[in-house]
């Protein structure tokens, strides 16, 4: 038993032997602490039983948790590869008691394991207590029988541990292992200490006591326990070596190095080994878990790392991008463990070969300037502040790497200068920032961006997290609080809440925090491409700058979100195959009930294509293939067939989306440029039903359409609505579309029938047959008032009149139920010389209430508001022909 593998499983099993259960490694971006840039401890994800937040079905627990030291407070970068034992990714053995055993337990089980499961000589072994933990040193001494000599008392904060200036504290005890007098370095609390010889490998803290406002201490009801032994340090000392570096799996990853270089991994270089080692676990374990490299925030700490490691590659000589060719080694020695790992290979994999490929280009770039600028300058000599800063604004070259580059030739970098350079940029950008509309708007944004940072957006990977405030804004104006009943803007550090983009509506969900705040997110949207604006309404409590809030996207939301937008995405597809190449997206809408697309094409989709394209996409879903995410720069996004959306604005650096696989040749089925958040599977989509096509304006048309339960409660609508239609009309479903489609007809026979009988009776049917026309003048005139004729009618019916009198003029007015009116005049040809129907139109629509009227000498129509007046009207036309 002296693998890695091997040493981490045993203590897992050990500690599920006695009564433990065995907890996954949460991710290494905390979702429980605003406060932590990457999850550094074993307990983080703990921190909320501890402190009675949360329940979980267990009292004790063991884990091998993933953890990052290269951000924050807790900074190991700089030191790896120069020492045995600093990593910037490490992981964490830890067992812990939450009310349950307490002091004697847990030196009991650590005793046990290291003595007697893991047969490490008593002698080599010491221990530390804080200076006033009496009983601890009482039990190491009944429990280990150390002497006195080897249990040492520590008075400093090394051997007490606390949570914050607040909450759960306690005393530590540290167990230490002696790698033997040829080691330089004397015992914990010499002057010695920090040598190499006696090297701590577990810690246990008792967590006793609860720290009060004002100092003041209380014991805790129910004493906890939480315990730290990292994997590397105590594989070091079961394979025999003092160096972290010198275990199997770090042998494994410097060896490939090695391997891939023609540089042995223990001559005069052996630091670029190992920094490539350590920082390729690191960079993996962070891809793996949703980070991607960036200028801000978590993903700027990881763009350091990469690059890091890239430029120690570079001075192994290493030609081409080397960092993505060792991935396989890693998931090979840490993929069992990690599945993470394994699923995300590909990811990881695209991830470093594109910045590594990127980078070459601007180290090159940047060294060759920096040689030029730097020459002469000896030992002890700075660098110019000023030009390291043209390095970082003009050429991408970042100031540590400029420090690191200079500082194999003993010279610093005038870095007071360099920030003074940054200062008077962001200034300058300040001043343009003005203007009306938008820009005087998003003027408070920008300063707040450059107060408080980009938020560092966390939903791609979880829908549940906490957050710092970092910004209020209540009418406009930054506030300190927002009250109960108020409502307001509200910026995080972090947040799982996605902005509104790409056509993706922004979410919706609750705060929560101490002292009974509760907000509901109304809103998410995105300013300046990086700050997310949370709309909110506080229900209860006060909202305070800096406090720490739980954040929950309402998920029910988001998975519709999810697959609506998955869903435009197999409909763009589809369209294409089923329309031509021609197809482009003009825009959409993703919401949570429905979708909106609209897309290229110059007419109406037929009702043949509109099930081909719906076939199409739902054949894709049923098969349930994977939805991939790839971080690719632009260029060889677009080259590899990646579709960009249009009217959005992509940096360097994109999120790729495939899905599904074309059965014709095995490669993506959908493959786009999205930032957006889609499902895991194309089966999550459920189905997509099209609920129409429409124009949206010339060249441009729309589709509308629903996913899963919406689409499934609207065709379950339809299909009920069905049944009952075939319960009216009694006869079987089968038969509906024949019977309506009958009706329908028989109808429309009746219609003709009844509109045929009207006009007879208008035009003389019945009593009104025997009603001769009048002689105006010199002219005949048939003048009528008729009701129940639809208006489009009144041409026919003055035809049929003209037909009746052979010579003459028909005047008919009707009226409709509303009380407007319509009025016809027609004049025969043989009078069209002497008689205008456009005037005499006219004439009867000024009774009417209406103005003007239009047509030809022989035919004219106008109308009026004023019904009430048609006998009025055809008295104007009578008297106009009496003139």
């Amino acid at each position: 038993m002296s693998g890695v593998n091997e040493i981490r499983s045993a203590f897992l099993d050990y500690f599920a032997k006695n009564g433990h259960q065995v907890v996954d490694s949460s991710p290494l971006v905390p979702r429980n602490d605003p406060t932590l840039m990457f999850t550094n401890a074993g307990m983080v994800q703990f921190k909320n039983v501890f402190t009675g937040m949360e329940k979980r079905p267990y009292s004790r627990a063991a884990t091998s948790q993933k953890c990052v030291r290269a951000g924050g407070k807790h900074n190991d970068l700089d030191n790896v590869g120069y020492t045995a034992r600093h990593h910037t990714f490490f992981e964490m053995l830890g067992n812990f008691s939450f009310g349950d055993y307490f002091k004697e337990n847990a030196i009991e089980f650590a005793w046990n394991l290291i003595t007697r499961e893991f047969e490490l000589p008593v002698e080599k072994l010491l221990v530390t207590v804080y200076h006033e933990d009496d009983e601890a040193f009482d039990l190491w001494k009944k429990i280990a029988g150390l002497p006195d000599s080897k249990i040492i008392r520590i008075p400093t904060s090394d051997n007490f541990w606390q949570m914050g200036d607040t909450g759960p504290c306690g005393p530590c005890s540290e167990i230490f292992y002696d790698h033997g007098s040829h080691i330089a370095g004397g015992p914990p609390g010499s002057a010695d200490a920090d040598g190499d010889r006696f090297i701590e490998i577990w810690n246990l803290v008792f967590m006793q006591f609860e720290q009060l406002p004002g100092g003041e201490r209380i014991n805790l009801p129910r004493p906890s326990i939480d315990t730290g032994m990292g994997l590397e340090r105590i594989s070091a000392v079961l394979q025999g070596t003092h160096d972290n570096y010198e275990i199997d799996l770090m042998r494994a990853l410097t060896g490939a190095v090695e391997d891939l270089t023609d540089v042995t991994a223990d001559g005069p270089q052996k630091a670029s080994h190992r920094v490539i080692a350590d920082h390729l676990r690191a960079s993996t374990f962070l891809v793996a878990d949703g980070v991607l490299p960036s200028n801000e925030g978590r993903g700027y700490v990881l763009r350091r790392i990469m690059r890091r490691a890239m430029r120690h590659a570079q001075l192994l000589g290493a030609r081409d991008p080397l960092m993505h060719r060792l991935v396989p080694v890693l998931v090979r020695e840490m993929g069992r463990a990690y599945p993470e790992i394994v699923r995300a290979e590909a990811l990881v994999t695209e991830t470093l070969r594109l910045e590594e490929t990127r980078f070459r280009k601007t180290l090159e770039r940047g060294l060759s300037i920096l040689e030029a600028e730097s020459e002469g300058l000896g030992d002890g000599a700075k660098f110019s502040g000023e030009t390291a800063f043209k390095l970082y604004d003009t050429f991408g070259f970042p100031l540590d790497l400029t420090e690191d580059a200079l500082r194999a030739r003993g010279i610093s970098v005038d870095t007071a200068a360099f920030d003074t350079a940054m200062e008077r940029q962001r200034a300058d950008a300040r001043a343009s920032w003005s203007g009306s509309g938008e820009a005087a708007t998003d003027a408070v944004w920008f300063g707040i961006r450059e107060k408080v940072g980009a938020t560092e957006f966390l939903g791609y990977g979880t829908e549940i997290a906490e957050g710092s405030v970092v910004a209020l804004l209540a009418d406009g104006i930054e506030v300190s609080e927002i009250g109960a009943g108020g409502r307001g803007l509200l910026v995080l550090n972090q947040t799982p809440f996605y902005g509104e983009s790409g056509g993706q509506l922004g979410d919706t969900g609750l705060l929560t925090g101490e002292g009974g705040v509760k907000a509901r997110v109304l809103d998410t949207q995105k300013k300046l491409g990086d700050v997310f604006v949370h709309e909110v309404e506080v229900e209860s409590g006060t909202l305070t700058l800096g406090m720490a809030l739980a954040l929950e996207v309402d998920h029910a939301r988001r998975r519709a979100i999810r697959a609506n937008h998955s869903a435009t995405h197999l409909l763009h597809e589809a369209l294409r195959r089923v329309l031509g190449d021609h197809v482009a997206q003009k825009g959409s809408m993703v919401g949570p009930d429905r979708l909106r697309f609209d897309f290229s094409h110059p007419k109406p989709m037929s009702e043949a294509e509109i099930a081909e394209v719906s076939d199409i996409a739902n054949a894709v879903i049923l098969r349930n293939e994977p939805v991939e995410t790839r971080l690719m720069a632009v260029d060889d996004a677009i080259a590899s067939g990646a579709r960009a959306l249009f009217g959005e604005k992509y940096g360097d650096e994109v999120r790729v989306v495939s899905m599904g696989t074309d059965p014709g040749n095995g490669a993506p089925y959908s493959i786009e440029l999205c930032g957006g958040i889609h499902v895991g599977r194309t089966g999550d989509v459920g189905l997509v039903t099209v609920l129409g096509e429409s124009a949206v304006g010339a060249g441009v048309r729309r589709l509308e359409a629903m996913t899963a339960d919406a689409a499934r409660h609207h065709l379950d609508a339809q299909g009920k609505a069905l049944q009952a239609t075939a319960a009216v009309l009694k006869a079987p479903v089968g038969e509906v579309e024949a019977r309506v489609a009958q009706l329908v007809e028989e109808r429309r026979k009746l219609e003709r029938e009844l509109a045929e009988a009207r006009r007879r009776l208008a035009m003389g049917g019945g009593e009104a047959a025997e009603e001769p026309a009048r002689t105006v003048g010199s002219v005949k005139l048939l003048a009528r008032q008729v009701s129940g004729i639809d208006l489009k009618d009144l041409k026919s019916l003055a035809d049929e009149g003209k037909k009746r009198l052979g010579s003459g003029i028909v005047a008919i007015v009707a009226v409709t139920e509303e009380g407007r009116a319509g009025l016809v005049v027609g004049v025969t040809p043989d009078l069209t010389d002497r008689y205008d129907a456009v005037a005499l139109v006219r004439r009867g629509a000024e009774a009417l209430g209406g103005k003007g009227g239009g047509g030809r000498a022989d035919m004219a129509q106008a109308g009026g508001p004023d019904g009430a007046n048609a006998s009025a009207a055809l008295e104007a036309i009578e008297a106009a022909l009496a003139g």
